[in-house]
């Protein structure tokens, strides 16, 4: 089982890996977030144990980019912050379990097995298109890893337009998926929905557009760079 330990000191790391290693872990080790982010981005780790206090910035940013690309493994953050007010935010951001330096291993180790026990929750799809990832099981639009605040009518026909980003979709195709939602919608009110919706987009670097064509529909077409 393979974790992931984001922690920039040096002693810290050689204590808790040799730990870890122990307890048959198989481990890496990153020192910033932004390291981190590009280890998660080519490994599924089981577990992940982040600090908050790294070099490069705060370990709540990092928990919430990780939660908002769509890691669903568990976090546990390890940190000297021992406010309410600290643990609050790392939990609100995405933490599952949060332990106070100093901490005893044991103590560390009874915690990690704890959160992998816990039945893995079966991601909802995750669709990608420019630089935006939509995470349809939290109704997350974020772009660059930054909430992207829209209507819910304006994500559905969002989540609509990525799922077949490229290719145009009829006005009644859209008009059909709203009414499967318990919800009628007129023409009108589709061109008013796709015009929100391209003006959020276009005022923020989402690397997409929404281009109509005349007659068919509407398409989602990625912004070359």
């Amino acid at each position: 089982m393979r974790l992931l330990l984001v922690e920039d000191s040096l002693r810290l790391q050689e204590l808790l890996g040799e730990t870890l290693r122990e307890a048959d872990y198989s481990l890496d080790v990153v020192q910033t977030a932004g390291d981190a982010r590009a280890a998660a981005a080519v490994v599924h780790y089981a577990l992940s144990i982040i600090d908050l206090g790294l070099p490069d910035e705060d370990g709540i940013n990092l928990i919430h980019d990780l939660r908002s690309s769509g890691c669903h493994a568990p976090i546990l953050v390890i940190t000297s912050r021992s406010r309410i007010s600290d643990r609050i935010a790392g939990l609100d951001n995405g933490a599952d379990d949060y332990l106070v330096k100093p901490f005893s291993h044991p103590e560390l180790l009874a915690r990690i097995r704890a959160l992998l026990r816990r039945p893995q929750i079966v991601p909802e799809p995750v669709v990608r298109a420019g630089r935006i990832v939509f995470d349809e099981g939290r109704h997350e639009v974020c772009v660059d890893g930054r909430l992207l605040h829209l209507r819910a009518s304006e994500k559905r026909l969002l989540g609509m337009l990525m799922h077949d980003a490229g290719q145009v979709v009829s006005k009644a195709s859209i008009e059909k998926h709203f009414l499967k939602l318990g919800r009628k919608i007129s023409g009108n009110a589709v061109e008013a929905h796709v015009s929100r919706l391209r003006k959020a987009l276009d005022e923020t670097p989402s690397g997409v557009t929404i281009e109509t064509v005349r007659g068919s529909g509407y398409a989602l077409k990625e912004i070359p760079a």
